[in-house]
């Protein structure tokens, strides 16, 4: 069980991943409970198992054409469409998936 505290946070990155004007990741990813989801990007299912550690994902999510320059997801923290706080707590959500 989380504490509440860890809760909270994981709250606060869902409502930012499915917020419109800021993550925005249902606009190309399936994620659980998300209303009208794209399908540009993968389905994002067992995410603790395609990232050895929650540095990578916040690295995916923060920039992801250092690793590949040809990605198509924004580069959320390099454009600063998010701060490096509301990538956190997005990490917290989606590792959790």
């Amino acid at each position: 069980m989380l504490a509440a505290d860890e809760k909270s946070v994981m709250e606060k990155g869902k409502s930012l991943a499915f917020d419109r004007k800021k993550g925005n990741c249902l606009a190309c990813h399936v994620i659980k409970d998300g209303v009208s989801p794209g399908n540009i990007g993968p389905p994002l299912i067992y995410m603790s198992a395609r990232y050895k550690s929650k540095e990578a994902l916040h690295a995916q999510i923060a920039d992801a054409t250092v690793a590949n320059p040809n990605s198509l997801m924004p580069p959320f923290g390099k454009h600063g469409i998010l701060s490096d706080a509301e990538i956190g707590k997005i990490v917290e959500f989606i590792y959790s998936l």
